[in-house]
């Protein structure tokens, strides 16, 4: 065993805030990127969501979006 007792190896032979410091960082940052990584998939999913339901939408009205002229910048309604 590289150390004799568990407080030496905690004690890093006196480099122990360096080491623990880059555990830590490191640790962190594994957990930042898993955590983004879950957030951009339920975006992801809630888009594609979305997306279904409006297409379905547009299939019921073949027509697509009734009444919206999208020529004239999209805000004025032909009703």
């Amino acid at each position: 065993m590289a150390f004799e007792s568990f407080n030496e190896f905690i004690a890093m032979g006196g480099h122990a805030p360096y080491v623990w410091a880059a555990w830590a960082a490191t640790a962190g940052l594994l957990v930042g990127i898993v955590l983004h990584a879950r957030a951009e998939r339920r975006l992801l999913l809630r888009n594609l969501q979305r997306r279904v339901r409006r297409e379905n939408r547009q299939g019921a009205n073949p027509g697509g979006m009734a009444g919206v002229s999208h020529q004239t910048g999209g805000d004025r309604h032909d009703t």
